[in-house]
C-alpha cells in the first residue's frame, strides 16, 4: 500500500476513495481500523472513522490508531482527510488530529486545503466558499453538531493547533507545484508549518498535489487527493469501479438525517410523489416511532419509502434546547442505525442514506467492515458494496447531489444510468 488515508467521517471516505479510483488507483475503504492486514493488491487504503464530532482526545486516540495501522502496510505518505466545509468546533476537531498525526510522523510541515471546485468549496486568500458565498453564509452557519460562522480557516484552524498556522496565495499556486513547493517551505521556515494553500480549479488541486510529493503528511478535502495518486504510480492504472459495477436489483430504502438546505431539498423533491416519513425529534425521544415500526411502514409500502429527520435550524434548535444537542444527536444516530438493521433483515439491499453522523451511525449499525467503490452517482459521492454482503449503498454528506440526487441513486445502485 503506498498511500494510506484516514477520513472523519464515512461519508467524505467514500468521496475520497472515489476520486482516488477515478484517478487510477486500487482502493479499499475501511470501517474502523483493521484487525488484520490490508489486501495485497490496493495501492490505497481508506480508513474511515467516525471521529468529527466526538471529544478530540478520543479523535486523536482513534486517528493515531489508523496512522500506525497504515503505516505498518507500507504507507509511504498518509492523508488526513475531513470535510470540504472544514466542520468542526473551536477546540478541534481538526487541529488536534494534524498535531497528534505530525508528532507521530516525526516531522512539523502539513498542508491544509478543504477546496473541492466540483462541489464548488473554493480556498481564495484563506477564506472558504461554498459556491459563491462564504462558508459563514452558506448555511453552515446553522449546522447542528459544528456551525461554521467564520470563513478564515487560517483563523479557525490557529483555535485548534499549537503549531503557527501559514498561507499560500492564489496567485503564487497558479505558478505551478514548484512555486507551491518553495511557498509552502518557506512558510514553514517562518515558524508556520500548517499552510492553509488557496484553490479554485481542479488544475490548482493537482499542482498542490505534485508539490505534496515529499511531505509525509497532507490534509484537506478529498478534491485535493486529484493530485497524489500521479506521485504513487507508474503508467498503468487500475480499473475505472464504473466497469466492474453491476449493482443489485431488490427492495430499497432512502434514511436522512441531514439538516442542510441541499438535503432537505432533496427531501421535498422525493417527497412530492413518492413515499415519505418525517421523524421528528419528538417522536424518537419520545418512542412515539420506533425503529420496529418505521422499517415495518418502510417495508410494507409501495414503491420505496423515505424516512427523515431533516428540519429547518429553529426547529433542530428548540429540540436541542429542550433535550440537549449531544442527547438529541446521539438518540437520532442510534433510531437510524437500529432502522437500517431492521430494513436490511426485512430484505433491503439498496440503501441511501444523507449525513455525515447518519451514514456513518447506519455503517456502524450494519457492521460493515469493508466497502467497494462503485462509480460516482454525483460529486463527491460514489456507489458503494458492502463486502461480502448482498447490500450497495450511497452515503452522501448532507450538501452533495442535485435535487433528483435520491433518484439517481436508486438507478445507480441497480445498475441502471
Amino acid at each position: 500500500m503506498k498511500l494510506g488515508c484516514i477520513g472523519d467521517d464515512f461519508t467524505g471516505s467514500s468521496d475520497l476513495a472515489n476520486v482516488l479510483a477515478k484517478e487510477g488507483m486500487r482502493v479499499t475503504q475501511f470501517t474502523g481500523v483493521p484487525r488484520g492486514p490490508a489486501p495485497a493488491d490496493i495501492d490505497a487504503g481508506v480508513v474511515a472513522l467516525k471521529s468529527r464530532t466526538i471529544p478530540a482526545d478520543e479523535a486523536v486516540q482513534l486517528s493515531l490508531e489508523a496512522l500506525d495501522w497504515l503505516r505498518a502496510q507500507g504507507c509511504e505518505q498518509i492523508f488526513f482527510k475531513y470535510c470540504s466545509t472544514f466542520d468542526s468546533t473551536p477546540e478541534g476537531n481538526i487541529g488536534p488530529v494534524i498535531d497528534a498525526l505530525l508528532d507521530r510522523l516525526g516531522t512539523e510541515t502539513a498542508i491544509v486545503c478543504p477546496a473541492f471546485p466540483a462541489t464548488g468549496r473554493s480556498v481564495y486568500q484563506g477564506h472558504l466558499f461554498v459556491n459563491d458565498r462564504l462558508l459563514s453564509d452558506s448555511g453552515m452557519e446553522n449546522h447542528p453538531l459544528t456551525p461554521m460562522t467564520d470563513a478564515d480557516i487560517r483563523r479557525v484552524l490557529a483555535r485548534q493547533t499549537r503549531r503557527g498556522v501559514g498561507h499560500v496565495p492564489a496567485s503564487t499556486v497558479f505558478e505551478g507545484a514548484e512555486a507551491i513547493g518553495d511557498a509552502v517551505a518557506a512558510e514553514a521556515g517562518a515558524g508556520r508549518p500548517l499552510v492553509v494553500v488557496d484553490a479554485i480549479r481542479d488544475a490548482d488541486l493537482r499542482q498542490i498535489g505534485r508539490a505534496a510529493r515529499d511531505l509525509s503528511l497532507v490534509t484537506g478535502g478529498s478534491g485535493v487527493a486529484l493530485g497524489l495518486p500521479a506521485n504513487h504510480l507508474g503508467t498503468d492504472r487500475a480499473v475505472p469501479p464504473s466497469e466492474s459495477w453491476t449493482g443489485l436489483s431488490g427492495p430499497a430504502a432512502l434514511l436522512a438525517g441531514s439538516a442542510s438546505r441541499m438535503t432537505r431539498a432533496q427531501i421535498a423533491r422525493w417527497a412530492d410523489g413518492n413515499p415519505a416519513r418525517e421523524i421528528t425529534a419528538d417522536d424518537v425521544m419520545q418512542d412515539r416511532v420506533t425503529p420496529d415500526t418505521a422499517a415495518a411502514e418502510a417495508l410494507s409500502c409501495e414503491g420505496t419509502m423515505l424516512l427523515y429527520s431533516s428540519a429547518d435550524p429553529e426547529t433542530v434548535k428548540d429540540a436541542q434546547d429542550r433535550y440537549g444537542r449531544e442527547v438529541v444527536a446521539g438518540r437520532l444516530e442510534a433510531f437510524f442505525a437500529a432502522t437500517a438493521r431492521k430494513l436490511v433483515e426485512g430484505g433491503v439491499t439498496r440503501l441511501v442514506t444523507a449525513g455525515g453522523e447518519t451514514s456513518g451511525a447506519v455503517v456502524e449499525g450494519l457492521d460493515i467492515t469493508t466497502l467497494r467503490i462503485g462509480p460516482e452517482i454525483a460529486p463527491g459521492v460514489p456507489a458503494v458494496a458492502a463486502e461480502g454482503r448482498e447490500l450497495v449503498l450511497a452515503l452522501k454528506s448532507g450538501n452533495f447531489g442535485d435535487e433528483d440526487f435520491f433518484a439517481k441513486a436508486l438507478a445507480t445502485l441497480e445498475g441502471r444510468t
